[in-house]
């Protein structure tokens, strides 16, 4: 699958340090190859969207929005089921963008939050709405009047969402992880439920298919196929016992296509069937 380069791709100025883009599209895509080569806002306005990243993945349809750090994720795009349309105002800016905005305001350019996220998803109030909508009417000036505005802009959204939600969100753009090795094995982590391929995940940690599996085996002992079939299987062991689910209800969420697969599965690895293991 080709890599999608964005923002470069939507013929915007790479040279912008913050540029936006109302995005639509009649045409749904599944899993995409994304490479951001900035920070975005996709403020979701019709259908639904799905993204995951190194250390956290997203579903939100337009009552949320996105907050997502520049690197590499994937993405759906799903059309509404009233218009059949798909449309979000993506906010593109830079790292910095982002030290400016902390100098500005003598934030601290650290955190000490143990865990920071590649992506966030916040609820949309009026307040944000009305801020979308000046979006769209910035977009209509010249190009030089946008470009002063949009750096009030972005200071605007982030006084504001800092304000209730903290600044870690704003450390998370710009931390670099320095030991490689850690984030991969977050990677694998923080997706090991998440159906995701062998690909799909090489993509996500910035490797080729046979690096990835060299490294996985590395820091794993166990090839990616069998250690992912024994996370979900042990999370399914979860769900029969601490949350009374049927088997019949849980084999696709596990990754099987039929019942008596996973329950065969199910036996092998635990020595009894996910009934005799819930019943115990």
């Amino acid at each position: 699958m080709k890599t999608i380069t964005l923002p470069d791709q939507l013929n915007l100025s790479s040279s912008k340090s913050i540029v936006i883009y109302d995005y639509k599209s009649i045409t749904e895509i599944s899993k995409q190859q994304i490479l951001l080569n900035k920070n975005t806002f996709s403020f979701l306005q019709e259908g639904t969207k799905e993204v995951f990243f190194d250390n956290s993945a997203y579903a939100i349809d337009n009552s949320q929005f996105l907050l997502m750090k520049s690197g590499h994720c994937l993405m759906t795009e799903k059309l509404s089921n009233d218009s059949e349309h798909y449309r979000s105002v993506l906010f593109f800016f830079s790292n910095e963008e982002v030290f400016n905005f902390l100098r500005k305001f003598k934030l601290e350019t650290s955190s000490n939050s143990k865990k920071l996220y590649s992506t966030y998803s916040f609820n949309y109030d009026s307040f944000i709405k009305r801020f979308v909508e000046s979006l769209l009417d910035i977009s209509k000036l010249s190009k030089s009047i946008q470009d002063n505005i949009l750096k009030i802009k972005l200071e605007e959204i982030l006084l504001y969402l800092a304000d209730f939600k903290g600044l870690d969100f704003v450390y998370s753009l710009i931390q670099n992880s320095d030991n490689q090795n850690q984030k991969f094995i977050e990677t694998i982590e923080n997706n090991r439920l998440n159906k995701l391929t062998i690909k799909e995940l090489s993509f996500l940690s910035n490797m080729s298919v046979s690096t990835f599996k060299r490294e996985f085996e590395k820091n794993f002992h166990s090839s990616p196929s069998k250690w992912f079939q024994d996370k979900r299987l042990e999370h399914s062991a979860f769900l029969l016992k601490n949350e009374l689910k049927r088997p019949s209800d849980i084999f696709e969420e596990i990754g099987y296509e039929n019942l008596s697969n996973f329950i065969q599965a199910f036996k092998s690895k635990f020595g009894v069937t996910p009934k005799q293991y819930q019943s115990s």
